[in-house]
């Protein structure tokens, strides 16, 4: 086996500390460092994996191949671009940046170093969407529902950018599509000034249209996405990683059991168990941790000298297409008393 990159992690809250751990535990990888404006937090967590804590980046001697940025969003450019410019391959958490300005610049400042840019997606490797991506349908109808109980861990931004971003970044990953309009609406309920539960519609160029709702005001947690195309119906559990197909190559049974029965109209059958005439094929999901298989893509894309499987270019059409969502449900006055 090749010699392992060494890594750091800059910010180690609640994911940063998840990027820890696995960076530990993947024998591509050597932890060389935590880095965090809260050295005793940094320290904490340094002392668990065996590595150096420090309070700044530029502190850092060690020689640096990769790093994982997950600091607050804002400071993304400001944490990620100097170590771009040190040739370090960075991968930045989701979203890139909190605006277009701030993700393209990053990006500019990626290609201008040629270092490797990836962005933390992480739900693209939740083992439901991999699976989705293997039957290669063209989709026509998306719905995702992405709804949790408030966590108090991202109330300066609004429920766009804090959780339907993960929808929309798969979304435009299966659609393919640069060309699309917005509807949305949206309000704010807990947090003044960004909205906590929305709803948007985008028309694509080519037909399909996705439904995206995202609320962090609901007493249970839902992840789910449907997807509908001319050749099957896809409905799938991003917490439990299950989903199930029903394809129309395998349910042909049916139309052909209503002409051999000689019905004028297949409503004739409706005293017919449709659960027991419908072929539900059960989706093969792999069981496998999906900041696991982010960060191990990552350094492969590093070792390789290959494209990312989330790259920049993707991260900032996440935030373009998310932007326009809250410009949209924005415009929508619906005079709130707060």
């Amino acid at each position: 086996m090749s010699k392992p990159f060494q890594t750091v992690v800059v910010g180690v809250g609640h994911m940063g500390a998840h990027h820890a751990r696995v960076y530990s535990e993947l024998p591509e990888s050597k932890l060389v460092a935590i880095v965090d404006v809260n050295l005793k937090r940094a320290q904490e967590i340094a002392h668990k994996y065996g590595c150096a804590a420090y309070a700044r980046v530029d502190e850092v001697k060690d020689h640096i191949d990769a790093a994982s940025v997950a600091v607050p969003t804002v400071l993304h450019r400001e944490v990620a671009e100097p170590l771009l410019a040190r040739g370090i391959a960075v991968l930045v958490e989701k979203p890139i940046a909190p605006d277009v300005p701030e993700a393209t610049a990053l990006l500019e400042c990626a290609e201008k170093y040629n270092a490797l840019l990836q962005i933390g997606h992480s739900e693209r490797f939740n083992p439901v969407v991999m699976a989705l991506k293997r039957m290669e349908i063209v989709p026509k109808f998306i719905e995702t529902h992405r709804i949790s109980p408030f966590t108090f861990r991202s109330a300066d931004i609004g429920v766009v950018f804090d959780m339907m971003i993960h929808d929309i970044d798969i979304v435009l990953n299966l659609v393919k599509q640069a060309d699309y309009t917005v509807q949305a609406v949206g309000m704010p309920v807990l947090v003044r000034k960004n909205e906590d539960i929305a709803n948007a519609r985008i028309q694509f160029s080519d037909g399909c249209v996705a439904n995206m709702t995202a609320s962090r005001l609901a007493l249970k947690s839902e992840r789910i996405i449907r997807v509908f195309s001319q050749s099957a119906y896809l409905s799938m559990d991003f917490a439990r990683k299950t989903g199930i197909a029903i394809t129309i190559d395998g349910n042909l049974d049916i139309l052909q059991m209503a002409r051999e029965g000689k019905f004028e109209d297949i409503s004739q059958m409706k005293h017919a168990d449709f659960g027991s005439l419908v072929t539900v094929e059960p989706l093969d999901v792999d069981d496998i941790e999906p900041l696991r298989a982010e960060l191990s893509s990552f350094l492969n894309a590093l070792r390789t000298g290959t494209k990312p499987e989330v790259s920049g270019e993707e991260g900032v059409a996440a935030v373009k297409m998310a932007t326009e969502i809250v410009n949209s449900l924005r415009s929508h006055d619906f005079k709130i008393k707060l």
